[in-house]
C-alpha cells in the first residue's frame, strides 16, 4: 500500500491511496475460510461447502469490506504518523465515490482532507479586559428580601392578574411565524410579575385570567439568565443566547402576602438561632448575593474573554470541505441548504474549539479523573451538607462519584464544566483586569 499526499493549499489536501492485491488478499482468504467452516448451504454438510462456491457467493462482498477496513486503518495510521491536524474526517474525493471497479485487483482511492489552520495564541499583560461585579445596593437588597418574605408568605388565589402576583402556567416556544416550535421549549412553571424586565410586559398581563394566553419575548422574561434558564427548563448557556417569542398560558393566579420579619420567620429561613435580628438578616442576604453574583461575574468575564480572543485571532477554515463534511455526516438529518444556512454559527463554534485546543496545549490545561471525582464529591457535599462526609466517609463518597462518572453523558458534562472553570482561571491569571462595580441594569444589560 502506498499513500501520496498532495497539498492543494494551506487548508486542503488530497490523499491518493494505492492498494494492491497483496495488501488485502491474505485477510480476504482468512475470512473466506471462516465462512467455509460456518456456511450452511442446502446440499452440503456444514463445513463441507466447496471453497469455490463460497468465493463465488461471498468473495466480492468480503473483498470490498476488507479493503474498506484496510483503508480506514491506513488513513488513521498515516494521519497519526504525519501528525496531520485534520478537521472532521477524510471524505472520498468529490466525483470519485461510485467510480471504483471492484472486479479489479489493484485500486486507487482519493480522499479530501480539511486541514486545521496554523495560528498562535498568547495572552499577555497587554491584553486587558473589564471584570464587572454587581453593586449590592439597598434597592437590590430590598428586592431580594421582599422575594424571600414572599417565598415564606401566605398564598391567596386570585381571579385576575394584578401587580406583584405569581402566575403558574405553561411556557411554549414560538417561531418567527408565531407557530409552536416542534421539539422546542415546553415547560410548566411559575412567572413572577416583578421578575419581568419592563413595565410594558407587566401591563400586558394585568387583568388576564386563567386560560388566557400572552406572547412574551424571551429577553423580557427575566434579566437574570440563571433565573431564565430555570424558568424555561434549559441550560444557562442556551438562555444566554435565546432570542425568540414564548407563549405563556395562564393556569393559576395567586397573590402572596409577604411574611413578617420576626424570629419565627428567621428560624424558618436559616435554622433556629442562626440569625437573630433584621440587621443580621440583611447582612446575611448581602453576603449570599455577593457570592451568588460572583458566579455571574465569572461567567460574563469568560464570554467577554472568548469574544476578545475570537476578534484578536484571525484565521480561515476550509469552508467548502467542512460544508461537504457536515452534509455527508448528517445526511439523514440536514439538507445541503440547511447546512449552508447554519454554517456561520458552526464556524464560530469550530473557531473557538480550535482556539481552546491551542490554549489547553500552550498552557498545559487538562482535566483528570481525580479532578472529576473531586468535583462530584464537592457537589454532593454542597447539596446534602458537610455532615454527609462524616456519615458516609471519604471512601464511600469516592465510590459514589465514580459511579456517577460511569454514565458517559454525565462524565462529559463534568469534564466540560471543569474545563470551563479552568479556562476562567487561566483568563483571570493572564489578562490584565480592570475591576468595575456596576449596578443591576448595566450588569445584566437591561435597556431602560
Amino acid at each position: 500500500m502506498n499513500i501520496i499526499q498532495e497539498n492543494i493549499d494551506e487548508l486542503n489536501a488530497v490523499l491518493k491511496v494505492e492498494v494492491s492485491a497483496e495488501d488485502y488478499l491474505p485477510q480476504v482468504k482468512s475470512v473466506l475460510k471462516n465462512y467455509q467452516k460456518k456456511a450452511s448451504i442446502p446440499g452440503f454438510r456444514p463445513g463441507k461447502v466447496p471453497a469455490g462456491l463460497i468465493e463465488k457467493q461471498y468473495g466480492k462482498g468480503i473483498k470490498v469490506d476488507e479493503i474498506q477496513k484496510l483503508l480506514s486503518d491506513s488513513l488513521i495510521q498515516y494521519m497519526t504518523e504525519k501528525k496531520l491536524n485534520v478537521l472532521g474526517s477524510p471524505l472520498p474525493k468529490e466525483g470519485t465515490e461510485n467510480t471504483i471497479d471492484w472486479d479489479g485487483s489493484n485500486f486507487e482511492f482519493y480522499y479530501e482532507l480539511g486541514l486545521s489552520p496554523e495560528f498562535s495564541v498568547e495572552i499577555t499583560p497587554k491584553d486587558k479586559l473589564v471584570f464587572q461585579t454587581l453593586k449590592i445596593d439597598d434597592a437590590l437588597l430590598n428586592k431580594n428580601i421582599e422575594s424571600i418574605t414572599k417565598r415564606y408568605g401566605k398564598v391567596q388565589p386570585q381571579e385576575s392578574v394584578s401587580a406583584d402576583d405569581l402566575l403558574y402556567g405553561e411556557f411554549v416556544q414560538l417561531n418567527d411565524a408565531g407557530e409552536v416550535v416542534e421539539g422546542g421549549i415546553n415547560k410548566a412553571g411559575s412567572l413572577f410579575l416583578d421578575k419581568l424586565v419592563d413595565d410594558d410586559t407587566k401591563k400586558m398581563l394585568l387583568g388576564k385570567k386563567a386560560g388566557d394566553q400572552v406572547v412574551i419575548h424571551s429577553t423580557k422574561l427575566s434579566a437574570n439568565k440563571t433565573d431564565l434558564a430555570a424558568m424555561l427548563g434549559i441550560e444557562k448557556g442556551i438562555a444566554e443566547i435565546l432570542n425568540c417569542n414564548i407563549q405563556f398560558t395562564i393556569k393559576e393566579i395567586t397573590h402572596i402576602v409577604p411574611a413578617e420579619i420576626n424570629q419565627e420567620f428567621l428560624d424558618k429561613v436559616f435554622g433556629p438561632g442562626v440569625v437573630n435580628s433584621e440587621e443580621e438578616f440583611r447582612l446575611k442576604i448581602k453576603d449570599e448575593l455577593t457570592e451568588s453574583y460572583l458566579n455571574d461575574s465569572n461567567t460574563k468575564f469568560y464570554y467577554d474573554a472568548i469574544d476578545y480572543l475570537m476578534s484578536k485571532i484571525n484565521f480561515n477554515l476550509p469552508e467548502k470541505f467542512l460544508k461537504r463534511y457536515l452534509t455527508f455526516s448528517n445526511r439523514d438529518k440536514f439538507t445541503p441548504d440547511e447546512v449552508e444556512k447554519d454554517f456561520s454559527q458552526y464556524s464560530i463554534g469550530m473557531k473557538w474549539q480550535l482556539i481552546q485546543n491551542k490554549l489547553t496545549d500552550e498552557y498545559n490545561i487538562n482535566v483528570t479523573e481525580e479532578d472529576m471525582v473531586d468535583y462530584i464529591k464537592n457537589n454532593i457535599i454542597r447539596q446534602y451538607g458537610a455532615h454527609l462526609l462524616e456519615s458516609m466517609g471519604d471512601e464511600e463518597l469516592t465510590k459514589t462519584a465514580k459511579r456517577v462518572l460511569g454514565n458517559e453523558e454525565e462524565a462529559k458534562k463534568v469534564h466540560d464544566d471543569l474545563l470551563v472553570y479552568k479556562m476562567k482561571e487561566l483568563f483571570k491569571s493572564k489578562f490584565t483586569l480592570e475591576n468595575q462595580e456596576v449596578d443591576y441594569d448595566v450588569f445584566f444589560g437591561v435597556k431602560k
